[in-house]
């Protein structure tokens, strides 16, 4: 088997692939928070500058799901496909609820009519939860396993199956989270009345992801067999979870000393951490089989052929500084707070 640096070439596009999707997490993740708080503000004015505080920023984000959908579909086609006919629902709600979104903040300022603008803040802001909701959802079902048999085909039901009380745990897990990254990044760029309104919001915010964290990862350690034997194997993997953990208490400390800046930092690094710990609990599989382990999805039994993970890595090299130095480019461009003129939303 090819290798790259010590690892073989599957073992790096899982890595690649993971990178892919934490991007995305964190980065979106505060496009669906800063949504998800839209009708806790009362005014339209509020409202408007919550909005065009990710206006710049939201469609590139989507950008890292693109790569990472493609990334997965080339380097692990069988997953793709497996998870796809498993989550197929979910799925399908998810990409309703990103053209809704989309749709919401193009039209909402559009009409000056009153009920025109409360639809689609209606529309915004439950479209923003149900995602986030749903991306955990989808995480949480890829934790407990899929009913795979021969040739990994699903055996499970296909509409209500994928909400479990753990799926739903975490997916209300994933929006707390998301609301809290997406009400400091909105304190980052906002100022006055609202600034003062996400200040008390935010801390109800951390309350609700501190509590649901606390209760899913105490079902997470009870419920799901196997989850600590990793870790219990590599005592060094524990490095992991004391990050994971350092991380979530340091955000408090630092909303606390209105350093906004760093605590954003230290919530993105809270999702890097427990997304490193769900690739850790998981590998070399994707999808776990509660039929029989046999039947799992492995980075092994559903990668593409070594030539073709090769040609890709030679894309990623060439791709990822690219992608780095645009990002670094728009969000430095639109650092600062927001101010409305004609051609805001």
């Amino acid at each position: 088997m090819e290798t790259f640096l010590g690892l073989d070439y599957p073992t790096i596009w899982y890595l690649v692939v993971g990178l892919l999707f934490s991007g995305y997490a964190i980065l979106e993740g505060f496009d669906y928070g800063a949504g998800a708080w839209h009708l806790f503000f009362r005014k339209d004015l509020s409202r408007r500058i919550a909005i065009n505080a990710i206006g710049p920023l939201w469609d590139a984000n989507q950008v890292w799901l693109v790569i990472g959908g493609g990334a997965l579909f080339a380097g692990f086609p069988v997953m793709y496909a497996t998870m796809l006919s498993a989550m197929y629902v979910p799925f399908m709600l998810f990409l309703m609820l990103l053209v809704l979104r989309s749709s919401a903040i193009k039209f909402r300022s559009s009409e000056e009519m009153l009920w025109w603008r409360k639809t689609w803040d209606i529309i915004y802001f439950t479209s923003n939860v149900l995602i986030a909701f749903l991306l955990g959802v989808v995480l949480g079902n890829i934790l407990q396993g899929f009913e795979l048999g021969e040739n990994y085909s699903h055996k499970g039901g296909v509409f209500f199956n994928f909400l479990s009380p753990y799926a739903i745990m975490l997916g209300l897990t994933t929006v707390a989270l998301f609301m809290t990254q997406g009400a400091i990044f909105l304190l980052l760029k906002t100022e006055g009345r609202l600034h003062a309104r996400l200040t008390f919001l935010l801390k109800k915010g951390m309350i609700f992801f501190i509590i649901s964290f606390a209760v899913t990862s105490l079902y997470t350690l009870t419920f799901l067999p196997g989850v600590t034997d990793k870790f219990k194997e590599n005592p060094v993997l524990f490095i992991f979870p004391v990050l994971a953990f350092l991380a979530v208490a340091n955000v408090p400390r630092l909303v606390s000393k209105k350093k906004y800046a760093h605590a954003l930092v230290f919530s993105s690094l809270t999702m890097s951490f427990l997304l490193m710990l769900v690739a850790v609990q998981l590998y070399p599989v994707l999808l776990p089989s509660t039929i029989d382990p046999k039947y799992s999805v492995t980075i092994y039994n559903a990668a593409s052929s070594q030539k073709s993970l090769g040609n890709m890595l030679i894309i990623v090299v060439i791709g990822a500084p690219l992608l780095a130095g645009y990002f670094l480019f728009l969000y430095k461009t639109f650092h600062g707070k927001v101010k409305l003129d004609d051609t805001s939303y």
